[in-house]
């Protein structure tokens, strides 16, 4: 029998892992990238850098409102391992368009391939999770969970590095960063082809293309399962949570701690570190079998771990001058170092918190609306992170509170959010297992 920890060496997960691995490093290389050509003007543009980096973000996560529910429904309907290979060609196409948009200098053609790039997102994310219960057995789907969140934050990470270096070692010769981009879509592809052939689950299924219409039942469905619906809104408070401090650090590092650009990929990398060691300190921790355990500890460090960061922010001296680097910040200690930690916790407890939700998701999810449900989490995900950008917009911008107040609002109402999830989400967990014993 195979054991656990051994999962990723087998061929049921790894080529699965690795497809998932690339194609999160593309996308984080490829909007870094963007983000990069936008602001330092490597290509001709008109529009302020502000105006053009918030429609960057909105047009990668416009699909996800369009097209998620549809996704779904073809990802229940088709086998998936065509599926996952078709959608890995499409993104070597996306990435040729991009290459295109980069040598030609032309910001509307790398904007609508990023829009591609959201849509490529949107049709294999349905795929990804549904796949797992599929390919893992029940006492292995915690280790697969543990695992996709851990090298999805490595990508993340990777990616935003990688982007930067080809960029700033091109000198500004976009060729290279086209190749780079390519190069990894050639690979994921390459991956795709190992992943094994899955059982279709509903074959009768008539796709709608009517693509609103299908959000909005497939939302409706999800709303008629009471234990998937408060599993998918526990989902979707992590990514509200997650989006309100990950877009506040470089205004954090440059207000607040007075630091460089190199203080803010510091602070981003201790807290994707963060995540994919409580990713897999969760499984060692809470065991193989799907459960909560460990969803109080995650709910109870993002609550405590956000005000240590506000108090943290409130004993950083005042600067005057240049701005401070990694090893400057590293040299200067005290409050510095309990801004690090808080954030590296903040990033541990994400994953204590969200790996058990996924894998419930997959565990209690109709085997035949799988896919179904995943799109409905895609949905409700991408409108708790628009909404979370309109709440600190409000915040910041229109009551111009200050940025520790942000965290500390936002830390209340994760508390508040979590009590009444877990007081909810208990007994008809414990319900739903003693219903699948019986």
């Amino acid at each position: 029998m195979e054991k656990n920890e051994h999962i990723l060496s087998t061929r049921r997960f790894l080529p699965m892992f690795l497809t998932q691995f690339f194609g999160a490093l593309n996308d984080n290389v490829y909007k870094q990238a963007l983000l990069l050509v936008i602001t330092y003007g490597l290509i001709q543009q008109s529009g302020s850098i502000s105006t053009l980096n918030n429609l960057a973000a909105l047009l990668f996560i416009l699909p996800y409102f369009i097209f998620s529910a549809t996704a779904g429904q073809i990802a229940d309907k088709y086998e998936r391992s065509f599926l996952v290979r078709s959608i890995k060609i499409l993104e070597i196409v996306i990435m040729l368009i991009a290459t295109a948009g980069f040598l030609l200098g032309n910001l509307w053609i790398l904007l609508f391939a990023l829009f591609l790039m959201g849509t490529h997102s949107t049709f294999f994310g349905p795929i990804k999770y549904a796949i797992l219960p599929e390919i893992l057995k029940p006492n292995e789907l915690m280790s697969g969970n543990a695992l996709f969140q851990s090298g999805t934050s490595i990508a993340i990470l990777a990616g935003m590095i990688l982007g930067g270096i080809v960029i700033y070692a091109s000198a500004g010769n976009l060729l290279w960063i086209s190749l780079t981009v390519t190069i990894i879509a050639i690979i994921g592809w390459l991956c795709s082809r190992f992943i094994l052939r899955q059982n279709t689950t509903a074959t009768d299924l008539t796709v709608d293309w009517h693509f609103f219409r299908t959000s909005f039942q497939t939302m409706r469905y999800a709303r008629s399962l009471p234990l998937i619906f408060l599993i998918l809104l526990g989902n979707s408070w992590y990514w509200f949570y997650g989006a309100t401090y990950l877009t506040q650090i470089p205004q954090l590092t440059q207000q607040n701690l007075h630091g460089s650009e190199h203080v803010v990929s510091l602070l981003l990398t201790l807290f994707s570190v963060g995540i994919g060691v409580g990713s897999l300190l969760c499984r060692k921790i809470g065991g193989t079998e799907v459960n909560i355990k460990m969803v109080p500890f995650g709910a109870i460090g993002l609550t405590v771990f956000a005000v240590y960061l506000a108090a943290s922010l409130a004993f950083i001296p005042e600067r005057s001058g240049d701005f401070i680097g990694i090893s400057e910040m590293f040299s200067l200690g005290g409050a510095y170092w309990h801004v690090m930690i808080a954030i590296t916790l903040l990033g541990i407890s994400g994953g204590f918190y969200i790996v058990p939700l996924y894998a419930m998701m997959q565990a209690y999810a109709p085997r035949s609306h799988r896919a179904r449900v995943v799109a409905a989490n895609n949905i409700f995900n991408a409108i708790f992170m628009v909404s979370s950008a309109i709440f600190s917009i409000i915040i910041l911008s229109v009551l111009k509170i200050d940025i520790k107040i942000l965290f500390c609002i936002t830390a209340v109402l994760s508390a508040m959010f979590s009590i009444w999830l877990l007081l909810r989400l208990k007994p008809l967990v414990a319900s739903t297992k003693t219903s699948l014993e019986d």
